[in-house]
C-alpha cells in the first residue's frame, strides 16, 4: 500500500501542504480535491518522491519512497497535470524511451507499444513529432506511457485534460476495470461528476489542509448533501455561486 504520513511542504515561510496523512490501498481509486493554490500539485510531487516533504513522509509497504526511488518508479505509474513532452520525438520514439528507462524486455515493450497506440487512435501518428500533436494527442501518449509496464500504482494528476468525448468515456471505465483489477489509483482533478463516478474514496483540501477524508459517500452523508458538488461547494468555497452569475452577466449586459 501507499502511505502518506503526517505530510507537510513550506517554500520558505509559505506553508503549501500540512499534515496530510492516507493510505492508498489496492483496488481503492482516491479522488484528490481542492481548489487552485490548495496544496494538490505539490502533494503528487511529494508522492511520485519528485519533491522531498518537509515534514513526514511517504511511504510504500511502509519503506520510505526515497530510499530506494528507482525501485518504487518501477511500480508507479504517473500522469503529470502539463503534459511536458520531448518536442523533437515522434509519439513512437518517446514510448520507446520509457519502456527503455523502465527496463521492459524489448518484445514486451514492442508488442505494448503497438497495442495501446492502436487502441489510443494514436497508430497512424506513431512517426509524427510530439510537437505536431494535439493537447489531447499529448495526454494519451502520457496515458500510455503510464500504463505500459503495468504499475500497480497510479498517480493521476487531471488524466482527462484536453481529452474528447469518446476518450473521456474510455478513461474513465478503465480507471474503474483497473482498480477492479487490484490497481491502486490516486486521482487528482477538478471534474467533480467523474470523481463521484470513478472514486471510492475522497480527500477534500483547501489551503493545505484536509477538511474530509472518506468513502465518497460517506463523505456526502456527513457533510448532509446529495452530490459531490454540494460538498465541495459547502467545504471549500466559501461563495455565493447565483449572486456571482448574476453579477457577471449584469456587468456584461451593461451600457
Amino acid at each position: 500500500m501507499l502511505e502518506a504520513e503526517n505530510l507537510c511542504k513550506f517554500y520558505g515561510s509559505v506553508m503549501a501542504v500540512q499534515n496530510v496523512t492516507f493510505t492508498l490501498e489496492p483496488g481503492q481509486v482516491l479522488g484528490y480535491l481542492g481548489p487552485n493554490g490548495s496544496g494538490k500539485s505539490t502533494t503528487v510531487k511529494m508522492l511520485t518522491g519528485l519533491l522531498q516533504p518537509t515534514y513526514g513522509e511517504v511511504t510504500y509497504h511502509h519503506q520510505n519512497v526515497h530510499k530506494d526511488l528507482i525501485a518504487f518508479r518501477k511500480i508507479l505509474g504517473y500522469v503529470p497535470e502539463e503534459p511536458n513532452l520531448y518536442p523533437h520525438l515522434t509519439g513512437e520514439e518517446y514510448l520507446d524511451m520509457v519502456g527503455t528507462l523502465r527496463a521492459m524486455p524489448p518484445s514486451r515493450k514492442s508488442t505494448r507499444i503497438n497495442s495501446l497506440l492502436e487502441l489510443f487512435s494514436l497508430w497512424p501518428h506513431r512517426h509524427v513529432t510530439l510537437g505536431a500533436y494535439s493537447k489531447g494527442m499529448r495526454q494519451k501518449i502520457l496515458l500510455i506511457a503510464a500504463l505500459m509496464d503495468n504499475p500497480g500504482v497510479l498517480i493521476l494528476d487531471e488524466p482527462l485534460s484536453g481529452l474528447d468525448v469518446t476518450s473521456v468515456l474510455i478513461v474513465k471505465s478503465l480507471i474503474q476495470a483497473l482498480s477492479a483489477q487490484g490497481k491502486a489509483v490516486f486521482y487528482c482533478s477538478h471534474i467533480l461528476e467523474v470523481v463521484e463516478r470513478v472514486c471510492s474514496h475522497l480527500i477534500v483540501l483547501r489551503k493545505g489542509h484536509v477538511l474530509a477524508h472518506g468513502p465518497t459517500s460517506a463523505v456526502r452523508e456527513k457533510i448532509g448533501k446529495s452530490s459531490l458538488e454540494d460538498v465541495f461547494l459547502d467545504l471549500v468555497e466559501d461563495v455565493d455561486i447565483t449572486q456571482i452569475v448574476n453579477d457577471i452577466v449584469g456587468v456584461v449586459a451593461s451600457p
